[in-house]
């Protein structure tokens, strides 16, 4: 499968750049939890835009149904999700992917999850399973810091040290628990851990009684693809029973993508 990846936008031609979809998918992308309604200012400030020029994307984007707006603030509408939604829909790899996590979430009685990284973050594109436990599920198009994602340690530490290392350099690291791995050297030491064995478990780093377990998804030529993964409450459960119940679902299912990928 190849992949196209933000770093092979290097590679295109000048005279194929289109600066102003850049600049209208950057205005779009500045709308979060903590900034849902933004003036034009405030959304041109936070992407690099005038307010003039940001006024007139963000008229457009209204015109098209993509934004709601009083006449001075802006937000996004139900209609943005048709962008993600195509990409769920045409994308090969979580259709080739679902069968296999619907396999894992009746062996297991768990949500099973395929993660890929998307810059700094993991970023959940299928799931399957019931969703018995409700603060430890994830919605499709969740994206979490790959630190504190299994899914994001395991793509991490299947891509080897220097690209490790790569990622580590200058990164933020920030505590959300006091279990958090929040200092490079420990998030090196852990990805070591986990590049030996093949899989990756971490516990309670963005939520308290959460423990994930995941499995890279590589190809024949080792080249990693994401990760499947499976997020749980601790409760009484050991390390050691959760990995015997859960760790063999998802290495076989693992075995059995790998001449697919």
């Amino acid at each position: 499968m190849d992949l196209i990846t933000p770093s092979s936008l290097s590679t295109l031609d000048k005279r194929d750049w289109i600066a102003g979809l850049e600049k209208g998918l950057s205005i779009i992308e500045v709308f979060d939890d903590q900034h849902p309604r933004l003036t034009a200012s405030q959304a041109g400030a936070r992407c690099g835009l005038t307010r003039t020029a940001a006024r007139r994307y963000l008229l457009t984007l209204a015109h098209l149904g993509y934004m709601g707006t009083d006449g001075k603030l802006f937000w996004l509408t139900p209609r943005i999700l048709r962008l993600g939604h195509a990409y769920l829909e045409s994308a090969r790899f979580p259709r080739l992917v679902h069968p296999f996590l619907q396999r894992i979430a009746g062996g297991t009685q768990e949500i099973a999850y395929l993660g890929v990284l998307d810059g700094d973050e993991a970023v959940y594109i299928a799931r399957s399973g019931a969703q018995r436990h409700m603060n430890t599920g994830y919605i499709l198009g969740s994206r979490i810091p790959a630190q504190l994602s299994t899914a994001g340690m395991a793509i991490l530490a299947a891509r080897g040290e220097a690209a490790t290392d790569a990622w580590l350099t200058d990164r933020v690291l920030q505590a959300f628990t006091p279990y958090t791995l929040a200092t490079s050297q420990v998030l090196r030491e852990e990805l070591q851990r986990f590049r030996r064995q093949g899989w990756a478990m971490l516990e309670q780093q963005l939520e308290l009684n959460t423990r994930g377990i995941a499995v890279p998804l590589l190809d024949r030529h080792n080249g990693v693809h994401g990760a499947i993964s499976i997020t749980m409450p601790i409760n009484q459960e050991s390390q050691a029973d959760a990995l015997a119940r859960v760790l063999p679902v998802l290495q076989e299912a693992a075995r059995g993508l790998r001449p697919l990928l």
